[in-house]
């Protein structure tokens, strides 16, 4: 260990723990503490010229650089291209788990035992149907409203038929509303999907498994029970289970940012949809979909690759902000395709990806960049093969985020470090102005 020395912003500290920094400005020399190889950004307002200045503030456009919490639920190494949950690699999860012991992982920090898994999936199954209400809810938008706006206002509206759920601090009431999430989001999902149908709306069979439910409120028909393909609810629960969580993204962000005002969870996660919602988010598989129709044919493929090298076309679905290395999610629902496409057929474009992966992965241009396929390259080619309109890509997002949404939600209202989310700016605008009469302008 270093030595012990005082410190300009007071304390003591050591050497080696500590990050010198020296304000050419004064000459004084400050030792900041690092901590899990971070400093906290509070520590930079000693650094000051005089002392009624507010000191120095660090300034990070998207949070390209700054840890906004402390978590212990989803571990994400992207120069090694490893996800994990609660400690397990997305890998064995996926091949072993389903998508609600999973949840159940996610929420409770453990796997459960049979019992714990029981009671935990009997509890969802018995709070999937919804309030009459919700139902004349959707009812009330335009045939083509857009299913992801359908589910961000109904997932809000939820939190007027259990006005409970504002308080957040009992650990009972909290209880039921993540149930009451986790189970609802796919009712809603469907009856959107629905909507956009134009057919009746489905009610839960609680009898079929979580993702089977979810393709019968989705497809039966006149039938008296449906049966789902049970290759097509696994391929699902898998998709599900890749989606769970994946740290602070985006949506992550924006739950916990509008749940540190200690909201009710609905509107928390309302927050996460309604970030889904938008295109660099959430609708990067639909892109996907859309450049591999442009191509149209595998011979067009050299002129597309031409096309990104010089700027002219982009490569939809390769790379990651986060991701330096393979997607791990991407092997795996790769494996997933060939499940589905036995069951549907295959998709014509599917001929179309492979070939752009191949190339891709083997073009030194794309391979100095890191460009490797991500989730979302191969997940549109599920969803289209599960005949589901493009609009319906992100509500399959939703549904199983849901659960990391939650669980990062609890972790932050227990984080005794937590206060209500404001961040700093850098002030641009002009200042000291007079008011001017509009007759005089």
């Amino acid at each position: 260990m270093g030595t012990e020395e005082q410190t300009e912003t007071g304390g003591v500290a050591t050497a080696s723990e500590t990050l010198t920094i020296t304000d050419n400005r004064t000459g004084k020399t400050y030792e900041v503490p690092l901590e899990d190889g971070t400093i906290r950004a509070t520590a930079l307002r000693d650094i000051k010229v005089k002392e009624s200045d507010f000191g120095v503030m660090s300034y990070d456009p998207a949070f390209m650089n700054t840890a906004s919490c402390r978590s212990a639920v989803t571990y994400l190494d992207g120069e090694a291209g490893v996800l994990e949950y609660r400690g397990y690699p997305i890998e064995q999860l996926a091949e072993h788990s389903t998508y609600l012991e999973v949840a159940y992982l996610l929420v409770h920090g453990e796997l459960p035992n049979a019992k714990q898994l029981e009671e935990w999936t009997n509890k969802i199954t018995t709070h999937t149907f919804v309030h009459e209400n919700v139902k004349s809810f959707i009812q009330g938008f335009r045939y083509d409203a857009h299913p992801m706006g359908m589910l961000l206002a109904s997932v809000g509206a939820l939190s007027t038929f259990y006005p409970d759920a504002n308080q957040i601090k009992d650990p009972e009431i909290r209880y039921l509303q993540i149930i009451r999430l986790i189970a609802k989001m796919p009712t809603l999902a469907a009856f959107a999907y629905r909507h956009n149908m134009g057919q009746p709306y489905v009610y839960p069979d609680n009898e079929l498994d979580y993702p089977g439910n979810f393709l019968s409120m989705l497809f039966k028909m006149s039938e008296l029970k449906y049966e789902p393909d049970p290759r097509l609810s696994r391929a699902l629960d898998i998709l599900f289970i890749l989606h769970a969580d994946h740290e602070q993204n985006c949506s992550t962000s924006a739950v916990r940012a509008v749940g540190s005002s200690q909201v009710d969870p609905y509107s928390a996660v309302a927050a996460g949809v309604a970030a889904l919602y938008g295109p660099l988010h959430g609708g990067a598989n639909e892109q996907v979909l859309r450049m591999l129709r442009r191509i149209e044919r595998k011979e067009n493929i050299p002129d597309f690759i031409a096309g990104v090298k010089e700027g002219k076309e982009r490569l939809m679905g390769f790379g990651h902000r986060v991701y330096k290395n393979h997607d791990p999610r991407a092997t795996i629902i790769k494996k997933a395709c060939d499940d589905v496409f036995e069951v549907t057929g295959v998709n014509p474009l599917l001929e179309i990806a492979i070939e752009l992966e191949k190339i891709a992965l083997e073009d030194e241009y794309f391979v100095k960049r890191k460009l490797y396929p991500n989730v979302d390259f191969y997940s549109g080619l599920i969803y289209e093969a599960l005949h589901m309109p493009v609009g319906m890509f992100t509500v399959l997002f939703a549904i199983p985020r849901t659960s990391g949404w939650i669980s990062q939600w609890l972790e932050m209202i227990d984080d005794k470090e937590q206060k209500i989310a404001r961040p700093r700016q850098i002030y641009t605008g002009e200042r000291n102005r007079d008011y001017i009469p509009v007759s005089q302008r």
